[in-house]
């Protein structure tokens, strides 16, 4: 099951920690800047094309980024 709350925590914090700017990824990803800030609080949920190319950028498994594993590892 897909979990909002963690998904956006966790996209927050992945791109802190790469310290990519939300307009960058928005850009990356194909988005909007608002589409991206829609993800962080929460309030939209990302397309399968969108979290496979999120998992790919910041190389953690979509189990993790979508809240249903804490292991960021890629099987």
């Amino acid at each position: 099951m897909f979990n909002k709350e963690s998904f956006s925590a966790r996209l927050l914090e992945l791109r802190n920690e790469r310290k990519v700017m939300a307009k960058d990824l928005a850009e990356h990803l194909g988005i909007t800047k608002q589409a991206m800030s829609s993800l962080e609080k929460g309030k939209n949920i990302p397309s399968v094309p969108t979290l496979i190319a999120l998992a790919d950028y910041f190389d953690v498994s979509l189990d993790y980024l979508v809240g249903r594993s804490n292991d960021r590892t890629l099987l």
